[in-house]
């Protein structure tokens, strides 16, 4: 990335969450092997009669399963090991649709397919750089939009906030390691997000710092130094991953890794979540949600619920 970066090449990557299996495409990747949509740019042009979601049944994990990983993430929490934690967990989907029709059916700023393996539809920024400015947009709390005093509610949670604190101060240090002058521009703004079943809203921050002039040909060391994704992750980041394998009990494999579009200039990259996965011919969503000291088993169970669906627009 960094030579690519050098040359002024434009390119695309897919990360783990790991880092173990990262991908490098061509900027002009045909879509066979690679579809994506941004809000600037895209792979595919999509046209013609979209196929209806009529089907969709959800299959999770038991209550009982998912407490053993939350009870584990909670003896750490109180261990001292990790004050913030992204638990997550695999769900099996049904439904009338393909990978490739949930593509494009679905609506959202960041969409990618990786053909026969996975399709996100994700609202989460990662960075995006321009004019030599590098910014980032962690994304926690969510909230059933149809709640009474949903704004309200979900602005004014202590336990929200709490989570939402951690995480924009770990992106600001994040962004320290390779930008000057970091501030937070925008604190805690709602989007809302449309679904096939209710509506959402979601809390984000905005984070800019101003980087050196040779940036381009450090662009893969810029990304990898601040990986995983710390809205994603936790807090402190390194011993929170450690227990997040321990406690979840799966791979998460890409989701919650990054997908991005260089130019040989700008940068424009996104968190993946919101993700269904092929596993041997089953569809498995993944999904979750922060852990802190405050956290409730059955509160955090019903999060992971509600983010497993399709944005419809």
């Amino acid at each position: 990335m960094n030579r690519l970066g050098n040359r002024g090449e434009s390119f695309v990557f897919l990360i783990d969450f790991l880092m173990e299996n990262p991908l490098i495409f061509p900027g002009d990747t045909p879509q066979e092997k690679l579809q994506w949509q941004i809000p600037a740019k895209s792979s595919v042009q999509i046209s013609g009669k979209k196929t209806e979601l009529t089907d969709w049944k959800t299959f999770p994990v038991s209550f009982s399963e998912y407490k053993k990983g939350f009870d584990l993430v909670q003896q750490h929490i109180h261990s001292g090991d990790t004050y913030l934690l992204n638990f997550t967990q695999p769900t099996q989907v049904e439904t009338n649709l393909s990978l490739e029709e949930i593509f494009q059916i679905s609506s959202a700023s960041y969409k990618i397919m990786l053909p026969n393996k996975f399709v996100c539809f994700s609202p989460e920024p990662f960075v995006k750089i321009g004019n030599g400015q590098i910014s980032s947009f962690p994304m926690k709390g969510t909230i059933d939009a149809e709640a009474e005093n949903a704004e309200g509610l979900i602005l004014s949670d202590s336990k929200e906030l709490a989570e939402h604190n951690t995480i924009v101060d770990l992106i600001r240090n994040d962004l320290s390691l390779v930008a000057e002058n970091v501030r937070v521009e925008k604190f805690r703004y709602l989007e809302k997000i449309r679904t096939n079943n209710k509506d959402l809203w979601q809390v984000s921050s905005k984070i800019t710092g101003d980087l050196p002039e040779n940036y381009p040909s450090k662009i893969g060391d810029i990304l990898f130094s601040m990986l995983p994704a710390g809205s994603i992750s936790g807090a402190p980041k390194k011993k929170t991953v450690e227990i997040i394998n321990e406690a979840e009990n799966y791979e998460r494999g890409f989701y919650t890794g990054i997908f991005g579009v260089f130019d040989g200039k700008n940068l424009d990259s996104c968190v993946l979540i919101r993700y269904i996965e092929n596993q041997n011919g089953k569809l498995i969503y993944k999904s979750g949600g922060g852990i802190t000291f405050m956290s409730k088993a059955e509160t955090e169970y019903e999060e992971m619920l509600k983010k497993v669906y399709v944005p419809v627009g």
